[in-house]
């Protein structure tokens, strides 16, 4: 494989992503969708992230976009706004070639540059080894396991609970 290079999500890679994100709903667990969304509700969601001063991250081998992460509110309410969840996802001819791993650093960079001061990990199914080594490698820590609360492909799937702080974190106070 090719050298990876990295870089802010363009317009144009919408289609690129939403047939990774395709992929990895109809055939993983990494996701809790069951229906694949369209190019155009892809684009109203990195539309979103970017008004809203997320990172967005594209990997790309050559030109092809291999892979791609962004970080995203945790939660609306307004005190959560210092934290930002993590999501990464990989071609599945790219994956166990530390692409994910660079995204991730990617990711946390472009998010203690934004003042952002926790991030957590919301790891659909506690079978993704992958993931959960990854965010493990990078400095998260376990801090939960939800059991079973999500159902798909006719089983029951936890979601594991990764953390890890940004910058100062905790140690300073927020805006």
């Amino acid at each position: 494989m090719h050298e990876v290079r990295l870089r802010t999500v363009a317009d144009g890679d919408i289609p690129s992503i939403g047939e990774i994100y395709r992929e990895a709903v109809s055939q993983g667990t990494a996701s809790f969708e069951w229906e694949p969304p369209g190019d155009d509700e892809m684009r109203r969601r990195f539309d979103a992230l970017a008004a809203g001063g997320f990172p967005r991250v594209a990997a790309l081998v050559g030109e092809r976009l291999v892979g791609y992460a962004y970080a995203g509110p945790y939660r609306s309410r307004p005190a959560y706004r210092h934290t930002v969840e993590d999501s990464i996802y990989v071609r599945a001819e790219a994956r166990g070639l530390g692409i994910g791993r660079q995204l991730l650093a990617r990711l946390i960079e472009e998010s203690e540059r934004r003042d952002f001061r926790q991030m957590v990990a919301i790891i659909g199914d506690s079978a993704n080894h992958g993931s959960v080594a990854v965010h493990r490698a990078l400095g998260f820590r376990h801090t939960g396991t939800l059991e079973a609360v999500g159902w798909k492909f006719g089983r029951w799937l936890d979601s594991v609970i990764m953390q890890r702080g940004l910058g100062p974190g905790s140690n300073a106070p927020g805006a």
